[in-house]
């Protein structure tokens, strides 16, 4: 996110009321709350009342999230405006407040309501190990909340039955399959999220099941070798005199 100052006069779309300081918002707000899109441009512009006497008492402040924002000194008194460009996902919720350095309580807020979809319509490759679990996971996070849907070789999958567990926190939704086996659950698999705004995404992962791998229990065995070493070592030094009489006697 990107917050620019801007300091010539701009087409306003908006103008919200407060009781010493006014907001003036482009695109058009609805009570405090403006509606954008990401890659989309927000302007506010912050006045103050013009009843008020022409003093510093006047100069503003922009707060984001009450987190202050450094404005240039030309950009303070009587009039302040601010630019966000562009307009991410990380905007959404946003509250930018403008309020008078003098008077912390003479101040007006706008919040950001950033409609985006979720980030999705890629492939990706799975490889699991026959009697593993597999968790497939896809980034369902959208502004407004999307609906999420599991297939399998386009067919949707029946949650019921157990052989598949789904969670969704509104921002991943993973679909779990315990002990895969290679005749029930090799295939492709589909998370598919449908929106009113944004129509229908999905991301599709592409399962394949293998033979399980007999892992070598390589450090149990490297300790039994080095155990059996030692043991003969200490075997043939503590009969190193037998051992020499052989020797002589052949």
């Amino acid at each position: 996110m990107k917050v620019s100052v801007c300091v010539t006069l701009l087409l306003l779309c908006c103008i919200s009321h407060a009781k010493a300081v006014t907001v003036e918002s482009c695109p058009k707000a609805a009570g405090s709350f403006i509606q954008t899109q990401v890659e989309e441009t927000v302007t506010l512009t912050c006045v103050t009342d013009g009843s008020m006497d022409p003093s510093n008492q006047n100069e503003l402040q922009w707060y984001r999230n009450g987190d202050l924002v450094d404005l240039k000194e030309e950009n303070r008194l009587y009039r302040s405006s601010l630019c966000v460009q562009p307009v991410t996902r990380e905007d959404n919720g946003a509250i930018f407040t403008c309020q008078l350095k003098g008077d912390a309580s003479v101040n007006n807020s706008i919040e950001l309501d950033v409609q985006f979809p979720p980030d999705l319509n890629d492939t990706e490759e799975v490889f699991v190990e026959e009697t593993s679990n597999v968790v497939l996971s896809c980034d369902v996070l959208a502004n407004p909340p999307v609906t999420v849907a599991w297939k399998k070789d386009d067919e949707l999958l029946d949650l019921t039955s157990g052989s598949y567990k789904t969670t969704n926190n509104g921002i991943t939704a993973q679909l779990t399959v315990p002990k895969v086996k290679r005749d029930v659950h090799q295939g492709t698999y589909t998370c598919e999220t449908t929106s009113s705004v944004y129509g229908i995404r999905n991301k599709t992962f592409k399962v394949t099941v293998e033979d399980k791998v007999l892992k070598f229990p390589l450090g149990p065995t490297i300790a039994g070798v080095v155990v059996v070493v030692c043991t003969i070592i200490i075997a043939i030094i503590s009969r190193r005199d037998q051992i020499k009489k052989c020797c002589k006697l052949n």
